[in-house]
């Protein structure tokens, strides 16, 4: 489970990264426009664990476009965090035209191959954007497209994408997974609650686990952290996830895969 630092102030966000930590998550997914790296490195230390025990994600700033400014999105991100390197650094957004997001790609290798990111990978690219990345990493653009995280709940499926990153083995991770609490009082939703017993927040999470997703919820409330993480011990069944099924396509925040340039 991972918790996600969008919107999260940098005054709490050490706070928080702590709290989540110890109710047992491992992953902390934080981005150069969140602005608080080093608070995510500081609650590791806080908590006592290790660098190597937390998987710490980071993604280059939407407006560095371009192998330079990706470059230096990168360096700074770690300075920043004060750390030697990210276990996963994605493109936050496909931005900048062909020439920018292959130019960024380019910066992310680079950080690969010298040990600044053990792993990298791609945020809201839509399929012609990993198309056209895909092409230029087989014609000698290097790297491989490891993770693909997108916003991905039961109103906002994206198969196509889902089964697109699939198929190259790449890891899907769902950010707003609980729709940023926009469709709480779904009639379906609340009737699957009842049956398990459990809040609609922890049907949303389990519903992205049994998708193969890596669910990545937000909160800022010490309860609702705890509450977020317990979801190992019920399955939603067949009937539940078609419940949970729908054709909408509605995301509750940003949605840069459909840019065209």
């Amino acid at each position: 489970m991972t918790p996600q630092l969008y919107q999260v102030p940098d005054a709490v966000a050490e706070d928080v990264t702590d709290q989540a930590l110890k109710a047992g998550y491992r992953h902390i997914d934080s981005a150069a426009a969140y602005g608080n790296e080093r608070e995510s490195v500081s609650a590791i230390e806080k908590a006592g664990l290790k660098r190597s025990d937390v998987f710490l994600t980071t993604k280059v700033s939407p407006r560095a476009t371009g192998y330079e400014a990706a470059k230096q999105s990168i360096e700074g991100s770690l300075a920043k965090a004060k750390t030697d390197y990210f276990d996963l650094i994605l493109l936050h957004a496909p931005f900048g035209g062909r020439k920018g997001r292959l130019g960024a790609w380019r910066a992310l290798v680079e950080a690969q191959k010298t040990g600044k990111s053990r792993s990298i990978g791609v945020s809201n690219f839509g399929i012609h954007h990993l198309e056209e990345l895909e092409t230029f990493i087989q014609s000698g653009g290097g790297g491989k497209i490891e993770v693909g995280q997108y916003e991905l709940h039961p109103w906002l499926g994206r198969a196509d994408l889902v089964d697109w990153l699939h198929k190259r083995g790449a890891v899907v991770e769902a950010y707003s997974p609980l729709a940023r609490g926009t469709r709480m009082n779904e009639p379906a939703l609340h009737a699957i609650s009842k049956k398990h017993m459990k809040t609609p927040a922890q049907i949303l999470i389990r519903w992205s686990l049994q998708k193969g997703f890596v669910p990545l919820p937000k909160s800022t409330t010490p309860d609702r952290i705890k509450e977020n993480v317990d979801v190992f011990d019920f399955e939603l069944d067949d009937d539940d996830m078609k419940l949970l099924h729908t054709e909408e396509y509605s995301p509750s925040t940003w949605d840069p895969t459909t840019q065209r340039d």
